[in-house]
């Protein structure tokens, strides 16, 4: 076998390793020990994305509430982690509807639901998703956010301290975490990107500075020992968080310099912008032309991030 062949086989191997190992991870997370965080907390699968369900009180509270017809699956995983099955209140980490598909089923049960201000505008509201060139029609008013918020708030679910606040312009205009504070187990929605390419929503102001500044909150909520739950992906440590939140800063260094010469996202790709990075990219191109797009209406940013 040469040299080419080798390599080509090789990489065939290790995407098949990998695949089969992010697939064992998928299905042991509900039913396994790696879905359960404490007694009470677990992570489950919403339809391919993190719902994180917290058993306290007279029923769950959940933050997100999964992909558009998940919600029987949701509610079976609720059954076999052996909690409540009634939602009392869900947490809704930005708009997407990956993430607030099952709202409007929750909250015709009595759920209420708790978002940043920005998230329930844009749920309210038609706008135009550009990468699709259509509009994305105004969520029903069941599924909006019954109660919101513009910077923190707490309260108490049985015996959890549950703590929460905006991150600012990070991956959309209303991302918020949720910190279960006695567990110590904080959920970031898709502010944090372990598998997936870090997704900018730049007509909604979203940026990669903003989503850097967002990574250097969490860190400062979080400790060595806190379990954090993205939107995609296994359950990370403080360390992880951190390694990410390098590697996004030196991507926005690195782009920073790159926009204010006047290139974009073809010329950035071409030059090899991203090259030598700890991690590779679905989609290169699309990453590149939606950090472009953020980066162009903060060009006045001094190097670094600061205002």
């Amino acid at each position: 076998m040469d040299w080419v062949a080798y390599r080509f086989e090789r990489r065939k191997i290790l995407k098949g390793v990998a695949a089969g190992l992010l697939t064992m991870w998928a299905s042991r997370r509900v039913l396994g020990q790696q879905g359960r965080l404490t007694d009470g907390l677990a992570v489950v699968d919403g339809g391919g994305a993190n719902v994180l369900a917290l058993s306290a009180g007279d029923g769950l509270v959940l933050v997100d509430s999964g992909a558009p017809m998940s919600a029987q699956q949701l509610l079976a995983a609720f059954r076999n982690l052996g909690g409540r099955s009634t939602v009392k209140t869900i947490f809704n980490t930005h708009y997407h509807t990956d993430q607030t598909g099952n709202n409007e089923i929750f909250a015709s049960q009595g759920a209420k639901i708790i978002a940043h201000e920005r998230t329930r505008q844009w749920m309210s509201a038609d706008y135009w998703v550009p990468a699709e060139e259509r509009y994305e029609k105004a969520r029903p008013k069941s599924a909006r956010p019954t109660e919101t918020f513009l910077t923190a708030g707490s309260f108490k679910a049985g015996n959890e301290q549950i703590d929460y606040g905006h991150l600012p312009l990070a991956h959309t205009s209303g991302d918020i975490y949720v910190l279960f504070k006695n567990s110590n187990v904080l959920a970031v929605g898709d502010v944090v990107s372990p598998l997936r390419d870090p997704a900018l929503d730049y007509f909604t102001g979203a940026w990669i500075g903003g989503r850097v500044d967002a990574m250097d909150l969490l860190l400062k909520v979080a400790n060595d020992q806190t379990r954090i739950v993205p939107a995609y992906g296994p359950v990370m440590t403080r360390a992880g968080l951190k390694a990410e939140r390098d590697l996004m800063e030196e991507v926005r260094a690195r782009l920073f310099k790159q926009v204010r010469e006047g290139e974009g996202p073809k010329e950035m790709l071409e030059g090899g912008v991203l090259k030598g990075l700890a991690r590779t990219w679905k989609d290169p191109y699309k990453f590149l032309y939606d950090a472009a797009k953020g980066l162009w209406a903060h060009h006045d940013k001094l190097d670094p991030n600061v205002v």
